[in-house]
């Protein structure tokens, strides 16, 4: 059995990072440039209080995310004193047995076989078609949005963003896309804002919410035979019953749960974390309006700088594992900060500057805001379409569209993520 990754040195620093704390959830890339500094790797206690290394280095973060050495699944650790350790860490945390099954058995929670099995079947109704036919659909629901904007402002014109654009315009998307209707998207927000903030001191409030999403997603699915609308639950409602019993009843719940919370959430926080960084860069914002064919580069370049994620889920070392700046011992969690690879200097000069140059005419993605390897994000395509529309809508409309002096954003503190509970902007007119 290895060491304990949280009372070793794994090759970089020594210091033990609390990913729960206040210090990495304020001021995550401050933690981050303290890890790079002392060698780009720490013991950390991960956002679930569990010991874990963090990595930073763009390299090593790249080989966690991909070398097949590491799995997601505990239980993929061969010889290890695994036995379905995320299961009994979230029963000890009085998740109810019955529900555990959903948050553990979804495509981000697969390996090998399984995982390409799950992706392939999402792959078959997730389709590049689907994505670019929804364009005219997101450009409605954007332009709707922002129409309304000025009867959500004061009386100084100031509106929060995050309430009432960048939140709405994601959540609308994914449910039209997936299906929920229309009545129950108020509903559908208000469950992953509460499964994004779960208080492990509060169980049954999860409890509570998950219960009431898996039956929502249930009936759903129960309606859909009776009445089939020829969209994407309905399509993998066809994958589920005519292809051979590939896609169990829980994995097709599990599978419609997944899109809609993180089809939705990390877009809605692109949305104000990009915003907030064009705002902030009043240069850059010139330098994209005069030349509005850097909106594609300029996406890429707001996930780079700002991206919602900053660490990648834990993955665990099938074997011992040497990487650049540190090693994972067989058995032992190895996190990948890509929001430490997104700001390495070595792939990203100057990475503290906010360029929309950046990308600009390089094939490919520097970055690993999406992720990188086989649990590469599904639903990039449709992200970086909502963003580019966003904006172009965004800064159209609003031409003098400007923060707040004495009202600045205000962070959102949930571990692992940067992003923004509210966004005060004047709207300038």
């Amino acid at each position: 059995m290895s060491a304990n990754p949280a009372t070793r040195q794994p090759g970089g620093s020594a210091e033990t990072i609390n990913m729960r704390g206040a210090e990495f959830t304020e001021h995550p890339f401050r933690v981050i440039e303290r890890i790079r500094a002392a060698g780009g790797s720490a013991p950390v206690l991960f956002v679930d209080n569990q010991a874990a290394l963090a990595f930073v280095d763009d390299a090593d973060v790249r080989t966690i995310l991909s070398d097949r050495r590491f799995v997601v699944d505990a239980d993929n650790v061969p010889e290890g004193p695994t036995g379905a350790r995320r299961s009994h860490a979230l029963n000890s945390l009085g998740i109810r047995p019955d529900l555990v099954t959903y948050l553990t058995e979804s495509l981000l929670d697969k390996d090998g076989a399984d995982h390409a099995r799950l992706r392939k079947l999402v792959s078959r109704t997730f389709t590049v078609r689907r994505v670019n036919d929804l364009r005219p659909s997101v450009e409605r629901i954007a332009a709707d949005l922002l129409a309304a904007l000025p009867s959500h402002a004061d009386g100084d014109g100031v509106v929060d963003l995050i309430k009432h654009f960048a939140y709405p315009l994601p959540i609308t998307v994914i449910c039209d896309l997936v299906g929920v209707p229309e009545a129950d998207r108020t509903q559908w927000l208000a469950w992953s804002h509460q499964l994004s903030r779960f208080d492990p001191s509060r169980p049954e409030a999860m409890n509570e919410t998950l219960g009431a999403m898996i039956d929502h997603i249930e009936e759903m699915i129960v309606e859909r035979r009776e009445r089939p609308r020829g969209d994407f639950l309905d399509a993998l409602i066809g994958v589920r019953d005519e292809d051979g019993g590939r896609l169990s009843g829980s994995e097709l719940v599990t599978l419609v749960f997944t899109l809609v919370v993180a089809g939705h959430e990390t877009t809605a926080h692109l949305l104000g974390n990009g915003t907030r960084a064009l705002l902030e860069n009043p240069d850059q914002l010139a330098l994209l309006r005069s030349d509005p064919g850097l909106l594609p580069a300029a996406v890429h370049e707001m996930l780079r700088f700002a991206g919602t994620a900053v660490t990648a889920k834990a993955r665990y070392a099938t074997e011992d594992v040497q990487l650049r700046t540190g090693k994972v011992l067989a058995g032992e969690r190895a996190v990948a900060m890509v929001a430490g690879a997104n700001r390495d200097p070595s792939v990203h000069p100057d990475p503290d500057r906010f360029d929309i140059t950046r990308h600009h005419g390089r094939p490919g993605e520097a970055h690993v805001a999406f992720g990188h390897g086989m649990h590469y994000c599904l639903g990039a395509a449709l992200a970086r379409q909502e963003g580019e529309i966003a904006f172009e809508a965004l800064f159209r409309t609003f031409p003098e569209l400007s923060l707040v002096p004495g009202r600045p954003p205000l962070p959102d503190p949930v571990p692992g993520t940067l992003r923004l509970s509210e966004l005060p902007v004047r709207l300038g007119i």
